[in-house]
């Protein structure tokens, strides 16, 4: 294949911004915000498990208390009855007055001993209430630094697109101006060659693999005409002569 020297230079052109495309892609995946944010999503999403687990037993021990209040108030009434029964006279057989009193007396057992289960289920229900708050708070302060890392890494992500975007309409007028078949060669290169289909020759070192070129080499670079597009004996990468390359 044969191309003007020019037209070869203007290749390394499009392979620098090349480069420079790979490297703004890279930065934007490599980002520190990203596995900032990452970290922090799994937080939150253990925290907000954390915080409905809480808040679940803070349901139940509700629940419970209300049916343990419920009981109380029950034996409560029924006491009040037998009492107000007693006190009326209205039972004047000792066998039931003495029946009468051993269940008030039973009924006030039961009723301290429903006493202390409320309190026990209040001071579990208080606990699991302060374990909400806290988890709350804790989500929300954790929420508040996915949102700023968040919005730190959208603004990276905006200012490398837009610098990409730019790099890319020069590559477009710079490989515009480049023949069409030597272009072409270049791009199946660039893919088979990890991103590099062309290399300078300088100081006869072929810049893509960085390998020296031997005597016999050198001399068939001198020999060939500045039209030929050369490649490089060892990477097979286009070879570019510059004034720089040591002829």
């Amino acid at each position: 294949m044969n191309a003007a020297p020019a037209d070869q230079i203007r290749l390394l052109d499009v392979q620098a911004l090349d480069q420079r495309l790979s490297q703004l892609a890279h930065r934007r995946k490599s980002l520190p915000e990203h596995a900032e944010i990452e970290s922090l999503t799994a937080d939150l999403a253990q925290l907000r498990d954390l915080l409905v687990a809480s808040t679940t037993e803070e349901s139940d021990t509700a629940r419970e208390q209300t049916k343990a209040e419920q009981d109380v108030d029950q034996v409560r009434q029924r006491a009040a009855r037998d009492q107000q029964r007693l006190d009326s006279g209205a039972v004047t057989s000792p066998k039931d007055l003495e029946s009468l009193q051993r269940e008030i007396t039973s009924l006030a057992k039961r009723q301290g001993d429903l006493e202390d289960v409320v309190l026990e289920v209040m001071e579990r229900r208080e606990s699991a209430q302060e374990r909400v708050a806290e988890l709350t708070d804790r989500v929300a302060a954790v929420q508040a630094k996915v949102d700023d890392a968040t919005a730190r890494r959208d603004a990276a992500t905006q200012e490398l697109d837009t610098e990409a975007a730019s790099v890319t309409k020069e590559r477009e007028v710079v490989a515009g101006s480049v023949p069409a078949d030597l272009l072409k060669l270049y791009d199946k290169l660039r893919v088979q060659q990890g991103g590099v289909g062309a290399a300078r020759l300088y100081q006869r070192r072929c810049e893509g693999c960085r390998l020296e070129l031997n005597i016999t080499e050198i001399n068939d670079v001198k020999a060939a005409s500045p039209d030929t597009v050369l490649r490089c004996e060892n990477c097979r990468r286009i070879l570019v002569r510059t004034a720089d390359s040591g002829l």
